[in-house]
């Protein structure tokens, strides 16, 4: 497909999602509230952060519903054309799974909104149910024949042809990683939404202007539509927060993106927020561990962990915190996109 061409079809998927995500807020809010499905703040975290109880979880499904949206109205037309072929039922496949795992974040958030339990789905159950829909993903990619083992090396002109015996493994735990790591990010009015944002771009514009990639190009547009759709409503002061519904999603989106386009690697430099956000957990955890049994009282690195929360320790504010983050990511791709040289 022509560059042209490739282009009108990405701002048709982000304005379908945009509009309907920010359509979508006036309604479903209020329905939220009158459900009763509000937050509920653990109280080992930021104290200030008390007066956020009680707004709304699970608005991860706007901009999952806006994406849905801006996904079927492409998918028509191009077919209504005659365009339909496998490029664009990768878009839907990698959408249907990337589905899969909001419904995961849904049951986990129901659990803690209606049920009262504030971690909802236990470690194991989250693990078990990614893996396996990280599994279906590769399945279904395989029966599209867009399964492709390479992995593009940053900075050179070398592309690894990855054996499957080894490259089914390397999949599976971005995905799984990836969507954890943007889990742990969701923890500031913005902060994952405003990062996705811009990781979304960043694919969006290589399906685009690299690898002329139709599928993933309206993908990353419509998810990037609608994030800044439901921004409207998530900025700070949030009306509603996007919920585990909305941070597992978004983490199998980035985690697909960048394997489908052989980008795997770079997803360390575009994701370097998310990554930073698990490491710091990590870290803390068995730095912790460690100290109490030599010392027998467990010592922190971080003030708090993950690492928004203490920067919001040392005194800065939320605002502050989700627009330095932002401007990292925003640096990181460019020199991510530098770094494509095949």
């Amino acid at each position: 497909m022509d560059i042209k061409g490739l282009l009108m079809w990405e701002l048709l998927a982000f304005a379908v999602s945009f509009a309907v995500t920010a359509a979508l807020g006036p309604i479903f809010i209020p329905w939220l509230h009158k459900l009763k499905f509000g937050q509920e703040i653990r109280e080992e975290g930021p104290k200030w952060h008390q007066k956020k109880s009680g707004t709304p979880t699970m608005g991860g499904i706007m901009f999952i519903v806006g994406t849905g949206a801006a996904i079927l109205v492409t998918s028509v037309i191009a077919a209504v054309k005659g365009g339909f072929d496998a490029k664009v039922s990768k878009g839907i496949v990698l959408f249907a799974v990337s589905l899969g795992f909001g419904a995961i974040g849904f049951v986990d958030d129901y659990i803690k909104v209606v049920k009262k339990r504030n971690l909802g789905l236990t470690a194991i159950q989250k693990f078990l149910l990614q893996v396996i829909l990280a599994a279906v993903y590769i399945a279904a990619m395989y029966a599209i024949k867009e399964l492709n083992p390479q992995i593009i090396i940053p900075f050179t002109d070398i592309v690894w042809d990855v054996p499957m015996w080894l490259y089914i493994p390397i999949v599976m735990f971005i995905v799984v990683g990836a969507v954890n790591a943007v889990n742990l990010t969701d923890g500031l009015d913005g902060l994952a939404s405003s990062v996705t944002v811009v990781v979304t771009l960043f694919f969006a514009l290589a399906a685009y202007l690299i690898f002329n990639e139709l599928g993933d190009a309206m993908f990353a547009a419509a998810v990037m539509g609608g994030l800044i759709g439901f921004l409207i409503y998530n900025h700070y002061p949030a009306k509603v927060f996007m919920g585990d519904t909305g941070s597992l999603f978004l983490g199998a989106v980035a985690a697909f993106l960048s394997i489908d386009l052989g980008l795997h690697l770079f997803l360390i430099i575009v994701g370097f927020v998310y990554i930073a956000e698990t490491l710091s957990v990590i870290m803390q955890t068995m730095y912790f561990k460690y100290t109490k049994k030599k010392y027998g009282e467990g010592r922190r690195i971080f003030k708090m962990t993950p690492i928004h929360h203490h920067f919001e320790m040392c005194g800065w504010k939320e605002t502050k915190i989700v627009t330095v983050f932002t401007l990292v990511t925003a640096l990181l791709c460019i020199v991510a996109r530098l770094g494509i040289r095949v």
